[in-house]
């Protein structure tokens, strides 16, 4: 069982089974430089005056993409749009640009994509960084096999497929074959699998995809002996997938929302139905809903001998609520557990009429405890593995077993305990790095992936009783680990608290000052960074560069403290302890301002986006991916107003107004002439998590603005979403944009 998530998703939910008229000459002159005729077709069909700004200020962007000349870009029309915050005007002049269906939207969006496509053509090494990518991540990958019912089961991908395929095998060493191929449900590989589960009689395997990076979800269902596609379709879920009861499974939808707003409108009212194979969805069996809490999740578990339905209530705080429903009895009513949203509960397994449950309910680097069913309200329950001085992050029931990954210093390490709650043996990892567990709670043999920066996942094979492990499957990278080294070094930040880092590079690197930093960071939502490999990194790292992952307040790390001191009223921690990443690597000779860049996505865009406002003579460059950059309006967007318990909102106190005002980074952007980095700004326009207006808004406001030459793009994607499932083309082009922005305005070259 593994917390994690990202910002948008409601990180407190858990997946218990575990994104246009003027003459004929313009027309022609747009079409012979690039511009789609579709492009010219909307400038012909629409009088709005900001479509009109745009098609002027286009023709002004012809020939000026070159990476060393200033950039002129399209003019957005500003409006009249002021909002009222506790006595204090907010203007809001770009507000039309959340309109994301509109005409002039789409208009002002493919206008800007014209100038960031011709800056990056330019750039000397893009398609020899691209091709570098390319050969990289072209690799057989396996991932962790699953034992179902008898049957393994594990995803890979051959190398260069846009969707990693499932496959499936009688022996562990026997012949695999395809059982669901993604790349097979859509052309340009843009319908991504998000969930896999299986009935508890092994007949059935439902299966949920999303399009074009959506959050929306569909549920299908597979008979596995006749490989056969059953006729169930599920609509309109979200962060649910299906957990099975007999010939059935419980699931999370909301209604079917308002056409064209599919992508921006608040979400509400979701609702827990059970689904009958062979039944059509609007016959589906309402179970549960809280009309009184519409903005809140719910989702539900069915325990695995079927016995106990789980709910979870989450979007209230930094926490959840637990509750069960028996599901031995007709009629049952639902039971509250717990009424603290501020604190976890979630259930690891039921064994016999005991109740294992991951928490931190007075514990803030979390604990084990046991309930009763007979009695399970937290006031009965039973401490069964102690807080310690490591954060507990991840639960598996293995083999009879538990199995316990707990963060030290953002590293895993694992630890075998009976369910008496002993501790037995730590199983050894190959380094510092980060493990992921798989296996049954009645079945001995047991997987295990393990990575680190130089290190690419690795499966290796568990024996729970005797402590050993054997390699099962290593993969074949072209790169030699051997040639880097990482260093985790601890600095200070503003106010004294030390901050752990990350740095990865080549050995024999000189510590003058002159070294290229990517420094990624996050910092919020109780997430942990820890160790992992990545293919895209390699070509910054050969060519001399410095990975630097940081580990913010507000994430996970140290825990729920940690977690609180970058929260709310608190922000200001987390952008303190990037700034003070930046300052000692400077300090430290690794780098000097020049050579700097940072990169976050979605919390970590708004981190960039903060600091740049902040410290924009720290950095260079500056990359702030699907970011939530409008802080006083990301609550009125999708599942925005679920982040209120990290961020607070303008709405809740004049107090919290000012505070989010003060760091907003649409609000805060500098017009006096000071040099701000280089800075891309990606997004994409399926983004349903945190909805493009945010990154629209953002670089409208950045390109008006008097921040001296560098450029500002904005790199607008297209049938993606926030980032899950896209699909390995989409990655390859992406990732080589944004290491060729990089490297190209910190002056580096390809070898």
């Amino acid at each position: 069982m593994r917390m994690r998530g990202c910002c948008g998703f409601p990180c407190k939910v858990y997946n218990l089974t575990f994104l246009r008229k003027k003459t004929f000459f313009i027309h022609t002159y747009l079409e012979n430089r690039g511009f789609s005729s579709n492009f010219v077709k909307k400038l012909q069909n629409n009088k709005q005056m900001k479509v009109k700004a745009i098609l002027m200020s286009s023709l002004l962007i012809l020939g000026a993409c070159q990476p060393e000349t200033k950039l002129t870009y399209p003019v957005a029309e500003k409006d009249n749009t002021v909002d009222n915050y506790f006595g204090t005007e907010v203007p809001d002049p770009y507000r039309w640009l959340e309109n994301d269906t509109s005409q002039a939207t789409a208009a002002w969006v493919e206008a800007e994509n014209q100038v960031s496509n011709g800056y990056l053509a330019k750039i000397p090494f893009r398609e020899q960084l691209k091709q570098r990518l390319t050969d990289l991540v072209n690799y057989e990958r396996i991932g962790v096999p699953q034992k179902k019912h008898g049957k393994y089961y594990f995803f890979k991908n051959d190398g260069l497929q846009n969707q990693s395929v499932l496959y499936v095998k009688d022996a562990l060493n026997g012949e695999a074959t395809v059982l669901l191929d993604p790349n097979t449900l859509s052309d340009d590989g843009t319908v991504a699998l998000a969930d896999i589960s299986f009935s508890n009689d092994g007949k059935y395997m439902a299966y949920t995809i999303s399009r074009s990076g959506s959050d929306w979800r569909e549920i299908y269902v597979i008979d596995l002996a006749a490989r056969k596609l059953l006729d169930d379709h599920i609509l309109w879920s979200k962060f649910s997938g299906a957990s099975w009861k007999g010939n059935g499974f419980y699931y999370s939808a909301y209604d079917a929302p308002a056409a064209g707003k599919e992508f921006s409108n608040v979400n509400e009212n979701i609702k827990i139905y059970y689904h009958q194979l062979g039944e059509p969805q609007s016959k589906d069996v309402l179970v549960f809903q809280n009309p009184k809490e519409p903005k809140r999740f719910y989702y539900a578990q069915a325990s695995e001998d079927e016995r106990i339905l789980f709910i979870i209530e989450s979007g209230a705080g930094s926490g959840n609520n637990l509750f069960i429903k028996d599901l031995t009895k007709a009629n049952t009513p639902v039971i509250a557990l717990t009424d603290n949203m501020e604190d976890t509960y979630y259930p690891i397994e039921v064994i016999g009429d005991k109740i294992y449950i991951f928490t931190n309910y007075q514990s803030p680097k979390y604990r084990i405890m046991t309930a009763n069913i007979a009695a399970p309200k937290l006031n009965e329950w039973k401490e069964l593995v102690p807080e310690n001085e490591s954060v507990l992050s991840d639960v598996e029931m293995i083999g009879g077993r538990l199995i316990l990954t707990y963060d030290k210093d953002a590293s895993n390490h694992a630890y075998v305990f009976g369910l008496d709650g002993k501790q037995l043996h730590e199983i050894t990892l190959p380094a510092l790095g980060s493990v992921h567990f798989s296996g049954d709670k009645d079945d001995k043999e047991t997987f295990y992936s393990f990575t680190s920066f130089t290190y690419p996942a690795t499966i290796f094979k568990y024996d729970v009783d005797a402590n050993t492990s054997e390699l099962y499957l290593a993969p074949k990278v072209a790169f030699t680990p051997e040639d880097y080294v990482t260093e985790q070094v601890f600095y200070p930040s503003k106010d004294g608290t030390k901050i752990p880092m990350f740095l990865t590079y080549k050995k024999g690197l000189k510590k003058d000052g002159n070294n290229p930093v990517f420094l990624y960071g996050y910092g919020g939502f109780n997430i942990s960074l820890n160790p992992g490999f990545s293919t895209s990194r390699l070509p910054f790292l050969e060519n001399g560069g410095i990975y630097a992952q940081t580990n913010l307040r507000g994430g996970g790390e140290y825990g729920e403290d940690w977690h609180q001191a970058g929260v709310k009223l608190n922000k200001q921690n987390v952008f303190d302890d990037f700034i003070a990443a930046a300052e000692y690597l400077i300090g430290e000779k690794y780098t000097r301002p020049k050579k700097l860049s940072v990169v976050g996505g979605s919390n970590g865009g708004l981190l960039v986006g903060a600091v740049v406002n902040q410290r924009p003579d720290l950095f260079k460059v500056a990359i702030p991916q699907v970011g939530v950059m409008d802080m006083l309006r990301y609550h009125v967007f999708t599942i925005g107003w679920n982040w209120a318990s990290d961020y607070g909102t303008s709405a809740d106190s004049e107090e919290m107004f000012r505070y989010l005002y003060a760091y907003s980074p649409l609000h805060n952007i500098k017009n006096d002439g000071a040099p701000y980095p280089a800075i891309m700004v990606t997004t994409a326009d399926h983004d349903d998590r945190v909805v493009p207006a945010h990154s629209f808004k953002y670089m409208a406001t950045l390109q008006a603005s008097d921040t001296g030459g560098a450029p500002k793009i904005i790199r607008i994607e297209t049938k993606a979403g926030h980032g899950s499932g896209k699909p390995l083309a989409k990655q390859i082009e992406e990732t080589a944009d944004i290491y060729a922005f990089i490297m190209h305005n910190l002056g580096m070259k390809m070898q």
